[in-house]
């Protein structure tokens, strides 16, 4: 029962981090990291690929160009992620599932649901939504989802950041200092 009172509360919690201020700061936030987005050209262009010569070559690029296109690597990251949601139709369900179950009991604002085949309090209101929501979750695969989400994710960003020189203007700032 504890830990049910405990979700109810992180999920009021979350509802008022809907708020409108915390909402325009969040698209603030994004619109910045937005703006640092490098362009297509720049970003896959081809004549700046090659293989790097030794391993301290390898990480001073990974390094630069983490930093350099972080931005990027975020944007793929998320199309990714969309990616592996539409493919797997049943785990997208049961993320609406949840959390369209955690706003409607949060509508009824702690009394209970009346309906002809009984009334239920919020507690059971809970119960029901877990029991239905756990086996549904383990049906999904959410486990192997995350594991690919995370091997494609890490492949592309960190084949590319090696691949990718740096440009020349860093090179002469490295050998000055």
């Amino acid at each position: 029962m504890n830990q049910l009172g405990n979700l109810a509360q992180l999920s009021r919690m979350s509802l008022e981090n809907l708020s409108m201020d915390n909402i325009k700061a969040q698209v603030h936030n994004l619109q910045n990291k937005l703006s640092s987005l490098r362009p297509p050209q720049e970003f896959f262009n081809i004549k700046n690929v090659s293989k790097p010569a030794n391993f301290s070559d390898l990480q001073s690029r990974v390094s630069y160009n983490l930093g350099y296109y972080s931005s990027n690597y975020a944007l793929i990251v998320g199309c990714l992620s969309i990616y592996t949601l539409l493919t797997n139709l049943l785990l997208l369900f049961v993320l609406v599932f949840v959390v369209a179950g955690f706003l409607g009991i949060n509508k009824l604002a702690g009394q209970g649901l009346v309906t002809p085949f009984g009334s239920f309090n919020t507690t059971q209101l809970y119960t029901g939504l877990l029991c239905i929501s756990v086996p549904l979750g383990f049906l999904a695969s959410p486990i192997s989802t995350l594991l690919w989400l995370i091997g494609a994710s890490c492949m592309s960003v960190f084949s590319h950041a090696s691949f990718m020189e740096k440009p020349i203007e860093t090179i002469f700032e490295e050998e000055t200092v």
